[in-house]
């Protein structure tokens, strides 16, 4: 199955808590609030690398999303691999395995994440076994 919608963000960042040289490392915590097929709230928990080179950068992080997905209740979790390099994004957005619960029991799959003029879009591509 893939569906796609938007999601709302707050990012509570905190101040670096490393810095060589102009790369600095950083947490954040996000809260997202997302609508469509997936209505749900998450908690991401994101750590940064960031470069002298502003179009250069890299994060993990990890999500937990709750809530129902197409009429199903649970919850899953993700975790995120993003590096941009001169500009050029690298995103891989995956649901952990054996991570659902509920009736989000066994499911696997995806998710991409766009932002364009400052609204999130969403699309995750996701099955049971």
């Amino acid at each position: 199955m893939k569906i796609k919608s938007t999601f709302e963000v707050t990012m509570q960042g905190e101040p670096p808590y490393d810095t060589v040289e102009g790369v600095t490392l950083s947490r954040a915590s996000i809260s997202k609030t997302f609508t469509g097929p997936l209505s749900a709230t998450s908690t991401v928990h994101m750590l940064a690398a960031r470069t002298p080179q502003p179009t250069s950068a890299g994060y993990v992080a990890l999500e937990r999303i709750v809530g129902t997905l197409d009429g199903r209740s649970g919850s899953f979790a993700l975790v995120h691999l993003g590096l941009m390099a001169a500009g050029e994004r690298s995103l891989k957005v995956q649901i952990v395995p054996d991570s659902g619960t509920g009736e989000l029991a066994g499911i696997s799959g995806q998710m991409d994440i766009e932002i364009v003029d400052g609204k999130h879009f969403y699309e995750l591509d996701y099955e049971f076994k």
